[in-house]
């Protein structure tokens, strides 16, 4: 009978705890998500023009497209040009090390960009680029 105890008491000493592994693992997905960067998007496809000088620009956190037919969208969302300004406020309160990054297409008008680049001024931007094509 004596031999009966040593071997329920080894098995109890077997079973692994694995809760703390599981809370590890919660916080690193947290950890991840709160950290990740995602990818923002204009909301239209734009034949921008080619260039052969182009540099790929990081941390753009402002996306802004003009379509051929001078439509201004912002977050898959038509802006109207009134409102250019409050928009980049509030999206450049959001990230304020982010920079704009304007998508012109070929056929659009210099009126729109250069109305764009001034509302990103007065909004106090000042790290503006325009996105092109490498050759």
């Amino acid at each position: 009978m004596r031999k009966l105890f040593p071997r329920i008491h080894q098995e109890e000493e077997s079973n692994i705890d694995i809760t703390p592994m599981i809370d590890v693992v919660f916080i690193m997905l947290i950890f991840f998500i709160v950290t990740a960067s995602f990818v923002k998007e204009s909301g239209i496809d734009v034949n921008r023009p080619e260039a052969s000088t182009a540099v790929t620009k990081e941390r753009a956190n402002i996306l802004i497209a003009i379509s051929a037919n001078d439509e201004i969208w912002i977050d898959k969302r038509r802006i109207d040009s009134r409102s250019i300004r409050a928009v980049i406020e509030r999206m450049h309160a959001q990230n304020p090390q982010g920079s704009v990054v304007i998508q012109a297409d070929k056929r659009s008008t210099n009126d729109k960009l250069v109305k764009i680049m001034d509302a990103a001024r007065e909004a106090g931007v000042y790290n503006i680029a325009i996105a092109t094509r490498k050759q």
